[in-house]
C-alpha cells in the first residue's frame, strides 16, 4: 500500500505557504478615507492603516471632475499653494502662441488635484532615512512601469528649452540643488488607452496630436534644516509636533496634460511615543483647464465616449486600466501612496 506521508507534508506545506501569503497580505497598508487628513489628531491613527483625502467633495471642487481651480486654491489656502507649488511665487503660466504668424499669449487655467495622506511609522524619525528616496534603484522598486533616466541642470526643459521659461525656479537653477536627484521619467500609457489615442488622433485634424506616453521630469531632495525651521511645514500638517525631515518630489515639466506636480512628505514625531513617527504626504498634480473641457469632440463620436479627458483622468472610464497612471489619478495616487508607506516601514 503506498504510503500518504510525503502527500500529507506537500499538503500542510502548501497550507502554511497559503497561510503566510494571506498574513502578508493581512499585513498591506489599508486606505480609510476622511474628509480632512489634518483635521485627525495622531492618537486616532492606526497600524499600517493610511488616512486619505483627495477633497473631491469640497465645496471648492468642481462637482464634475473632483478639482479645484487653481486661482480658487491659492486664495484659500495659501500655506499649501506656497509649499505644494514649484516654488512659492508659482502662478499659472502665460504662454506665447502663434496666430497665422501673430505673436499672442495667454494664460494656461489650471485645475488642482489635492491630496492629503497620514500614517504612523513604527520607527522614530532619526532611524528613517529619506535620503534613500534620492537614489533611482529606490524609486524604480516603487512603480516599475515607469522608466527613469537621471539628467543634469542643462537638460531640464525649463533651462534648455525658451519655450518652457515660465517653469524656471527663481533663486537657483532645477537640478541644482545639493544632494538632489533629477530624472526624466517615461511612461507608455496601458490597456485600450493607446488604442484609444491613436483613434482620436485620426480624427484630429491639424490639431495638437496626443501622445501615447507621459514623459515628465522631476527633482528629487531632502530639505535642509534651515529650509525646514523657516518653511511653515507644521501649519501645513496642522501637528504641534517638530517637524524632523522633508522629501520634496516636483515635476517641473510635463509632455501633455499636467503643468506641474509635487509630492511633499513631512516626518513628525509622534506625541503619544517618541518611538513613532508620523508621516503626512501630500500630492498636487496641476491639470491644464483646456484639456478638462476637451468634451464636445469625443462625445459625438460613439466609439470615443468613454474617452473624454476628465473622465480618463479621474479614473471614470472603461479606457481605465491597471495601477499606475492609466488608472487614473485616484487609483495612481493612492498606489502611489500606499507603496511609499509600505518603502518607510521596511
Amino acid at each position: 500500500m503506498t504510503s500518504t506521508k510525503p502527500f500529507g507534508r506537500m499538503m500542510a506545506a502548501f497550507a502554511a505557504l497559503l497561510f503566510s501569503a494571506g498574513a502578508l497580505w493581512a499585513q498591506e497598508f489599508k486606505i480609510d478615507e476622511v474628509p480632512s487628513v489634518t483635521a485627525v489628531a495622531p492618537a486616532r491613527l492606526k497600524p499600517r492603516t493610511i488616512l486619505f483625502s483627495d477633497h473631491r467633495d469640497d465645496k471648492l471642487a468642481d462637482p464634475g471632475t473632483g478639482l479645484i481651480r487653481f486661482e480658487d486654491w491659492a486664495r484659500e489656502r495659501p500655506i499649501q499653494k506656497q509649499l505644494l507649488s514649484p516654488f512659492p511665487d508659482y502662478a499659472e503660466p502665460v504662454i506665447r502662441v502663434s496666430v497665422h504668424g501673430i505673436a499672442k499669449f495667454y494664460t494656461e487655467k489650471l485645475h488642482m488635484y489635492v491630496v492629503e495622506a497620514r500614517f504612523l511609522i513604527d520607527k522614530a524619525p532619526d532611524a528613517i532615512d529619506l535620503g534613500r528616496y534620492t537614489h533611482l534603484d529606490v524609486l524604480e522598486k516603487i512603480d516599475p512601469s515607469i522608466k527613469h533616466r537621471r539628467i543634469t541642470a542643462d537638460q531640464a526643459a525649463p533651462q534648455a528649452d525658451p519655450q518652457y521659461a515660465y517653469s524656471r525656479r527663481p533663486g537657483r537653477r532645477w537640478c541644482e540643488a545639493e544632494d538632489s536627484l533629477c530624472i526624466e521619467s517615461r511612461y507608455p500609457l496601458e490597456g485600450k488607452l493607446p488604442v484609444g489615442i491613436r483613434l482620436a488622433n485620426k480624427l484630429e485634424e491639424g490639431g495638437k496630436k496626443i501622445s501615447e506616453f507621459m514623459e515628465f521630469q522631476t527633482e528629487i531632495r531632502t530639505l535642509g534644516r534651515d529650509e525646514i525651521d523657516r518653511g511653515g511645514f507644521a501649519r501645513l500638517t496642522g501637528l504641534d509636533a517638530p517637524v524632523a525631515g522633508v522629501l520634496e518630489q516636483t515635476i517641473f515639466y510635463v509632455n501633455q496634460v499636467m503643468q506641474f506636480g509635487k509630492l511633499l512628505t513631512v516626518l513628525q514625531p509622534s506625541p503619544a511615543d517618541a518611538g513613532q513617527t508620523v508621516a503626512t504626504m501630500f500630492m498636487t498634480l496641476a491639470v491644464e483647464t483646456d484639456v478638462l473641457e476637451r468634451k464636445k469632440e469625443f462625445e459625438n463620436v460613439p466609439v470615443l465616449r468613454n474617452l473624454i479627458p476628465a473622465q480618463v483622468l479621474m479614473g471614470k472610464s472603461s479606457f481605465n486600466s491597471g495601477n499606475s497612471i492609466s488608472a487614473g489619478l485616484p487609483d495612481y495616487v493612492r498606489n502611489r501612496i500606499r507603496a511609499l508607506a509600505e518603502q518607510f516601514e521596511r
